[in-house]
């Protein structure tokens, strides 16, 4: 395994932040985000790079799309031992993403509100958190992800180490964001089956 050279970190969660990237900056790791994640990284005096630099492509949409692009799909699923991989990766531009810290808008907290409506609940389904955590779960050969601060400390401890995580942390982390995906999706169509879209308005003022 290479050292890990880069992470892309973006929060609901932002408990441990500042402490986990400067960690992380202290070690050389180059810093991706997004949005408040990105502000606060900045606020402790960090340099990250906002990920539509990275892509070279905006956030749009009203925030709907902002990790969901080859640069940052590639970077997550390549396989570094995979010499065709890393012959397209080089053709492309593509940087290898390493460490995905990911956790999800709060899906269940908005829907406990006794005013939300359907449009909130819509809006409030992550689209690119699960879409990142899969992929690196599913990369976890190569990647590191966390979906959990209370595994900053064991990730920061073993790169102090060896410059990487080890296989056994990489596969234990890889199997919590699969749990989390399951009962994330979960929660979403429960409460969904409870609605009757035509007694809701999708969007306010409809």
């Amino acid at each position: 395994m290479g050292k890990v050279e880069r992470a892309l970190i973006s929060l609901t969660d932002k408990s441990g932040i500042e402490g986990f990237a400067q960690e992380l900056a202290s070690l050389g790791i180059e810093l991706l985000s997004t949005g408040g994640t990105a502000k606060k990284i900045r606020d402790a005096g960090l340099t990250v790079m906002d990920v539509s630099e990275f892509t070279g492509f905006p956030e749009m949409l009203d925030g709907r799309v902002k990790t969901l692009h080859p640069k940052v799909h590639g970077g997550i699923l390549n396989q570094r031992a995979n010499k065709d991989h890393q012959s397209q990766c080089e053709s492309h531009g593509l940087k290898n993403i390493d460490i995905i810290a990911v956790n999800l808008y709060a899906f269940n907290k908005t829907v406990e509100d006794p005013n939300c409506t359907l449009g909130d609940a819509i809006e409030n389904i992550d689209i690119g958190g699960p879409t990142m955590l899969r992929a690196a779960a599913k990369n976890f050969h190569d990647v590191t992800v966390i979906v959990d601060p209370a595994d900053y400390p064991k990730v920061i401890e073993e790169i102090k180490a060896t410059g990487n995580t080890t296989l056994k942390t990489r596969f234990y982390l890889m199997k919590k964001v699969y749990a989390l995906t399951a009962a994330y999706d979960t929660a979403i169509s429960a409460w969904l089956e409870k609605v009757d879209v035509e007694a809701n308005s999708y969007f306010d003022g409809e």
